[in-house]
């Protein structure tokens, strides 16, 4: 039987940020994910790393803060999937006053050091290009800033990190349960295979619940679900700044450039129902989205415009709040270490999963007597050294360094492999399978990034299935038959 010192359930952000964290301070870890890394809610989120400038209406000041202190470390350290992205906001005069939205940017710009990114402003609407889309009864808007983040990316360069410092990383092997024995856990896997661990992880998201019954612990609290659904639309406006809207029930809804040629609109709350796997973008949540848009933009967007809709289940640490908006997204970390060590990770946020996942490491690391020292505040994952240039710089240098691989390319391979990328597309591409996909990138990411359909590669890995015709989707499905 191998012997591990942590099993991670779960390939969520958690799981595989709580899995590197712990193989960075040396400990033998061994992460396990029922289907592909980030392929549940880490793959449908907003993809914002944002503050939460809404958070502060529930006086959640802790947490803003301690999320606008996270944008700054992973700008920092992940630029090439992670950059600024100037947000406006259009007053209405009918729901918060102008005073109340001042005051908010204000402590929005102040709660934590801003060191990268520009302040807030205020400014009218008739001669500002940035409003061009607005219907004309809007004449004040506010403009701040916050970033953005290829979030599957995100899940996967924390797990390949890991790998790289030791950690097993295992897709597509669900965890099937686990018994306290002798001061340790002897886990089962998925097709019967048993390894031992000191401690155990439950990063399940979701299925935090349904992982402590397959152990036979007693839930420390209580996860209250909440579908978070989006929209992709045809492009809607000019320009790369995106849109934070006021909603009629006081929710907002963001309007975010996508991929080039789309707009993102999202999210909704709705409590979820059942198994988080069903979840999906229902009509009714696609006509809100819609209407919230319509209601302040010139352009009326109807629901047959959407080209594409996603839904993620949020497992929220149910904190007893009536409104699904505004249950807490902290994170709630909860450790049993009665006989072995079991850690259960509820809530949380894609900005704060590194703060998570270093307590975490922490926690679980005094548990089985070797906590060691945090680490990943100052480290770049993997492919985020660009050697001290800007991702336009670095992109010109490719350029140069890599003839054979078409110019029109190369913005989306730095984004998506950032430093790495000489190596990733090193020597000829091979075949072109459509958008910016070539065979050589294909193959990296079956041989390197754990990616076993071409789902994986066309709407985790990367977003080009959304830039392909039906038969090149079906031509790259082949390569995986």
């Amino acid at each position: 039987m191998r012997h591990f010192d942590v099993v991670v359930i779960g390939g969520g952000v958690n799981g595989a940020g709580i899995a590197r964290d712990l193989a960075g301070r040396g400990h033998a870890v061994l992460l396990l994910e029922k289907d592909d890394l980030a392929q549940a809610t880490s793959s449908s989120s907003s993809k914002l790393i944002h503050g939460g400038l809404r958070y502060l209406e529930h006086h959640e000041f802790r947490l803003v803060r301690e999320a606008l202190g996270e944008r700054e470390v992973l700008l920092r350290t992940a630029p090439h999937i992670i950059w600024p992205l100037r947000f406006v906001l259009p007053h209405r005069p009918e729901m918060r006053p102008r005073w109340m939205i001042r005051l908010g940017l204000f402590l929005y710009d102040h709660l934590a050091r801003r060191v990268s990114l520009p302040g807030a402003e205020a400014f009218r609407t008739a001669d500002d290009p940035r409003a061009a889309p607005l219907k004309p009864a809007i004449t004040h808007a506010f403009a701040y800033s916050d970033a953005w983040v290829e979030d599957s990316r995100l899940v996967l360069l924390c797990a390949l990190d890991a790998a790289q410092r030791g950690a097993e990383v295992r897709p597509r092997c669900g965890f099937a349960g686990a018994e306290r024995h002798d001061g340790h856990w002897i886990v089962t896997l998925e097709g019967g295979e048993r390894v031992q661990a000191r401690a155990l992880v439950n990063a399940a998201g979701p299925w935090v619940q349904r992982a402590l019954a397959a152990v036979g612990a007693e839930p420390p609290g209580k996860v209250r679900l909440v579908r978070g659904s989006h929209v992709v639309l045809p492009r809607l406006y000019e320009g790369e700044h995106a849109f934070i809207l006021q909603n009629d029930d006081r929710r907002v809804v963001f309007v975010i450039p996508y991929e080039g040629r789309f707009s993102l609109v999202g999210t909704t709350d709705v409590p979820h129902e059942g198994d988080p796997a069903t979840a999906h973008c229902t009509d009714e949540e696609a006509a809100y989205l819609c209407a919230a848009v319509s209601r302040q933009f010139r352009r009326e967007v109807r629901p047959e415009d959407i080209i594409w809709r996603y839904s993620g289940v949020r497992p929220l640490f149910d904190d007893g709040a009536a409104d699904p908006s505004a249950v807490t997204r902290d994170y709630v970390l909860k450790l049993d270490d009665a006989r072995a060590p079991l850690l259960s990770v509820y809530g949380g946020k894609i900005t704060t999963f590194r703060r998570l996942a270093e307590e975490a490491a922490s926690l679980v690391g005094a548990a089985i007597g070797r906590e060691g020292t945090p680490w990943t505040a100052r480290a770049f994952l993997p492919g985020g050294d660009l050697g001290g240039r800007t991702r336009e710089a670095f992109t010109a240098e490719m350029a140069r360094a890599l003839p054979l691989v078409p110019k029109e390319w190369l913005p989306r391979l730095v984004r998506t492999h950032g430093g790495m990328l000489p190596e990733v597309m090193a020597g000829d591409p091979g075949a072109h399978l459509g958008a910016s996909l070539s065979e050589r990138e294909l193959e990296w990411m079956r041989a390197g990034e754990w990616a076993m359909t071409a789902e994986d590669v066309l709407w985790r890995r990367t977003k080009l299935g959304l830039h392909m015709t039906e038969g090149e989707r079906a031509a790259v499905a082949a390569r995986f038959a």
